[in-house]
């Protein structure tokens, strides 16, 4: 052996087979997440009939799209109320994020535990309790608002939505001093003038993460859509489930397709602006998470 090999084997000593055990079950469970979502992504470009009868390779279900007048209608349902819920659940749970961040008090902790218990109950849960509650509003007090489709959705949609805005603000604003506001109010700036050029600048990064995310929630919520919505607004998930009776076609691949890629265009601007306001890997994972 040469002593060029010999000084090789010394600078790379064989791995562990516990390192390489882990690896692999690392690959696994990845492809195990990620398989489907590559078969719904090459099933959008199935020409077949149906979704699972592979044909060949088009495009036509994306051109479907613009054809069928119940499926645009479906997904600029689902686009309206994801923007506007997203608005809604921005402006209250920044609100609320800033109080929790500059006011801490006794009540915090009571307002936390009531957040996080409105992140943490099912779904069903609050479908099932939203549905009488708007049909009382709209039809025994007569408040036709709430006969309305939109905004049956958005109400629904932005309930768990401030909870994560809320969050997001919370933990951007207490990892930072509060010298610059107090700075503010010396220079005898009006609370609103300190709330518009320090406050909200301050917590920007958090009400913008805060704001995709909750559009991205919006887009997929299926189980309070499905109790709340009205003929005449239906959204895309809905939509979805009332074809499954006569069976999922290619459009459906090509609208979740089409979804997945706005998620992701989402999530990546996200970490863009995070990033850009200074924030570390660690700290976007932190913010975005909530923590």
């Amino acid at each position: 052996m040469s002593v060029r090999a010999a000084q090789r084997q010394v600078r790379r000593p064989r791995r562990a087979w516990s390192d390489v055990a882990f690896n692999v079950w690392g690959i696994l469970v990845m492809v195990f997440l990620f398989a489907p979502i590559a078969v719904i992504i090459v099933s959008s470009f199935n020409v077949g009939r149906l979704l699972v009868s592979w044909d060949h390779f088009g495009f036509d279900s994306f051109l479907a799209l613009l054809a069928k007048p119940t499926i645009r209608d479906a997904v600029w349902i689902s686009v309206q109320t994801g923007f506007i819920a997203a608005l809604v659940a921005t402006a209250l749970g920044t609100l609320a994020g800033i109080a929790m961040a500059r006011h801490p008090g006794k009540w915090v902790w009571w307002f936390m535990g009531l957040l996080l218990l409105v992140s943490v109950t099912p779904e069903i849960v609050d479908a099932v309790a939203l549905l009488p509650w708007m049909v009382f509003l709209g039809q025994d007090l007569g408040m036709a608002v709430f006969n309305d489709g939109i905004v049956r959705l958005v109400i629904g949609h932005s309930l768990f939505s401030i909870t994560v805005v809320s969050y997001l603000v919370r933990a951007r604003l207490v990892g930072q001093e509060a010298q610059l506001e107090e700075a503010s109010a010396d220079l005898y700036a009006t609370p609103t003038r300190t709330f518009r050029k320090v406050t909200l600048p301050l917590a920007m990064p958090a009400v913008f993460a805060g704001f995709m995310l909750s559009f991205t929630f919006s887009l997929d919520n299926t189980v309070i859509a499905a109790f709340v919505s009205v003929s005449g607004s239906t959204p895309w998930p809905v939509y979805v489930l009332s074809a499954l009776r006569s069976g999922l076609k290619p459009e459906i691949a090509a609208v979740s397709t089409i979804m997945l890629v706005l998620t992701l265009i989402a999530l990546a601007l996200v970490a863009l602006v995070l990033k850009r306001s200074g924030d570390s890997a660690a700290d976007i994972a932190r913010t975005m998470g909530g923590g």
